[in-house]
Parts: C-alpha cells; structure tokens; sequence
C-alpha cells in the first residue's frame, strides 16, 4: 500500500470510493456528482485528500478527505477531518490507520492545534480506532447542525 496526496489527476480512482462513501451513508449513486466535487475541492485546493492505493498504484483502497479551519481561541490552524472512508475488501488491513496518521502528519506540519472529527454514535470500530489514535471524546461541547436543505 502506498499513500498520496490526491490531486485532479487522481479522480478515475478516488471518485468511485467517494462515491461508495456516500451510499455508505443512504445517498444515490451519483458518479458524475462525486467526480465533480471532489474536482472542485482539490482545483480549488479547499480540501486535502490523502488516498491509499495499491502497491501498484492501479486501485484505490481508501481516502480522508480534511478541510482547512482555525481556531479563534487558540489564534492558530486547525483541520476537519471530514472523511475518511475504505473500501469493504480492503478494511482490516490498516489502510485507515495509515491514512489517519497521514492527517496527523499534514496537521503537525501546518502548525495546527489539532485535527477534529466526529462519526457516528453507533460507529465502535471507528471510535475504537480514534480513540488508540489518541483522539478525545469532547465532554465539554454540544454540537449542532441547521439543515438548510432537505438532504441536509
């Protein structure tokens, strides 16, 4: 397995995982919509997507997807860590592992505070994995959403 910082040239294989994550997550397929936006975040470099290829380079294995934010508090970067998805056949392996500490890697780098997430109440495995990380619960916060779209 090999990781790589994802960029339009790599859509033929990012896309489709994209595509999966969001039917993971009760969406339609929509190919042409995941290659659409994912093309539009990384030409505009609104997004860093790290993805888990093959050792050949001719399959994807899995993807994070991280958007630049800040923390006004603490007067420094930090990143949201929005996505991260691995193909079925390829979990158990520790693709999502690697890509983890790929976003760690990049929020070190940047001089950010930290990297922020959240996942589903009833996602153990994930939890599991962010928690062996070193990933917090927040015990302070409540957060909220206003859905402004009926697919929000």
């Amino acid at each position: 397995m090999r990781l790589i910082r994802a960029s339009t040239d790599d859509l033929a294989l990012l896309a489709p995982l994209y595509d999966a994550y969001r039917q993971f997550y009760g969406r339609a397929a929509d190919p042409d919509l995941a290659r659409r936006f994912l093309a539009e975040r990384l030409g505009e470099a609104a997004a860093v997507v790290f993805l888990a290829v093959d050792d050949d380079g001719a399959t994807g294995l899995g993807f994070v997807l991280l958007y630049p934010s800040f923390n006004s508090v603490a007067a420094r970067p930090t990143w949201i860590l929005h996505d991260l998805f691995v193909d079925p056949d390829h979990r158990r392996q520790g693709v999502a592992r690697a890509l983890m500490e790929e976003a760690r890697a990049l929020a070190v780098a940047s001089g950010a505070d930290g990297l922020s997430l959240s996942t589903a109440t009833d996602n153990l495995r994930a939890q599991s994995l962010y928690e062996a990380l070193g990933y917090r619960r927040d015990q302070a916060f409540h957060h909220y959403f206003l859905p402004l779209t009926d697919d929000g």
